[in-house]
């Protein structure tokens, strides 16, 4: 079970998706043509009756570090890709960033003494690993709803409530005996541990809430204080005191104590992100919904549906009777647009080639070899040589116009541009199934 396909008609406006039989059988009658590779769309190449398009909902899973995506049609689901930021690599580069300018103006060395008085943020900002959540999930909301007929939008607005996971005793009674509640906590405390027993580290196995410390000894609810055991490990602990049962395991036991004071940083960053994200899809002019995490959880447990991400984002607010047609979701991975380093420099910060991989002197910075880009995904088909063969991936460029192959299994090195054909241009992401 495949995603469907996306289809265009002859004035780019999308139409019902099709299955990939059909597609493929458009493709090879030539009644349609390939249009996007990621996600795969094709173009009618003749003008179709009007006729009615079922509308479909996209519906968003936001995470820190996985967003899912899922696009449902008539309580199926027809659509789904997982899409991985790269916000804390985004937040290591800036720190590297900072590390070195910093250095540099301690050094004795002529430059400008650090303007820091000049520098005003608007009132909504946030950190750029943060912002660029917001923005590639945006962009491609945007570059669905072009491809499909998408009538509504609807997201998970809150995922965890820092205050209420940290001091339940603030909110009402209502709120901690819900039905939702223990969805919540129960949520959080199995994406903290990994969904296995902290003790015996035994997973796909019913787990129970753990108190570290425990109540009859002093035990809070607060969340830095649960953890999740399987049975027979709660049951042998019972009421004892972790450095008791862990006496003969301190390895273990630093361990747990350490992670269990671990702050909730993948929280944070999705409640910082949340009202951000929600008004940019309002501004789609789309019908926008929202659901809590504790719903998403308690509508996939209803249904014995598995953890995933794009599942997760499949069973966001209302989903009755949900019917899965699709089992492999696109892997869409942020690899950005490359770095605006011209010149790459040794240990010592001296120019020493730039990215062609010439010398600096000879040679001036190039983007574009042959009409290809280094990220490009190209199919090459070698007829004679020793590199005779078949080769579908991500291209290197060289200036010489002997270009590097990287498949699923190797890199395959001095491949002719000549034999090359572009199947996707370079657009910031690595994609996968």
């Amino acid at each position: 079970m495949s995603n469907k396909v996306f289809v265009l008609d002859t004035k780019k406006l999308p139409l019902e998706p099709c299955s990939p039989t059909i597609a493929k059988k458009l493709l090879k009658a030539d009644k349609a043509a390939v249009f996007r590779q990621y996600p795969f769309t094709i173009i009618l190449k003749k003008v179709v009756k009007k006729q009615e398009v079922k509308q479909c909902q996209l519906k968003l899973d936001p995470g820190s570090q996985v967003t899912g995506m899922a696009i449902v049609q008539e309580n199926k689901l027809v659509w789904a890709a997982e899409l991985t930021h790269r916000g804390q690599q985004i937040k290591d580069d800036l720190e590297s960033r900072r590390a070195i300018r910093r250095g540099r103006r301690n050094r004795k060395t002529r430059y400008r003494q650090p303007r820091f008085l000049n520098r005003t943020r608007e009132k909504a900002w946030l950190a750029p690993s943060l912002e660029h959540r917001v923005l590639t999930t945006m962009t491609w909301v945007n570059r669905l709803i072009k491809f499909c007929p998408i009538s509504s939008i609807a997201t998970e607005l809150v995922k965890f409530d820092c205050h209420k996971l940290q001091q339940p005793e603030i909110s009402g009674k209502e709120y901690q005996q819900g039905t939702l509640y223990q969805y919540e906590v129960r949520e959080y405390l199995l994406e903290k541990w990994n969904r296995t027993c902290v003790y015996c580290n035994v997973s796909n196995t019913p787990l129970e809430v753990e108190h570290i410390v425990p109540k009859s000894k002093g035990g809070s609810n607060r969340i830095s204080n649960l953890t999740l055991a399987c049975v027979p490990c709660n049951q042998a602990k019972s009421n004892r005191d972790i450095k008791d049962f862990l006496a003969e395991k301190p390895s273990l036991l630093h361990r747990i104590l350490s992670q269990a004071k671990a702050p909730l940083k993948d929280a944070t960053a999705v409640n910082s992100t949340r009202w951000k994200l929600f008004n940019s899809l309002k501004e789609t002019g789309l019908p926008v919904t929202t659901g809590t995490g504790g719903q998403t959880k308690f509508n996939r447990t209803q249904q014995q549906l598995e953890k995933s991400h794009y599942l997760d984002a499949a069973c966001v607010g209302n989903t009755p009777n949900l019917e899965i047609l699709t089992a492999r979701p696109l892997l869409i991975k942020c690899a950005g647009h490359g770095q605006r380093q011209v010149i790459h420099v040794n240990k010592h910060g001296f120019p020493r080639l730039n990215k062609t991989g010439k010398p600096v002197r000879k040679s001036a910075y190039i983007k574009q070899v042959k009409g290809f880009q280094t990220g490009d995904i190209v199919k090459a088909v070698v007829s004679k040589g020793k590199k005779v063969g078949s080769y579908l991936g991500k291209v290197a460029v060289r200036s010489s116009g002997s270009f590097n192959i990287k498949t699923l299994k190797e890199t395959v090195q001095g491949i002719s541009y000549k034999y090359c054909i572009s199947i996707h241009r370079k657009d910031g992401y690595v994609y996968g199934f």
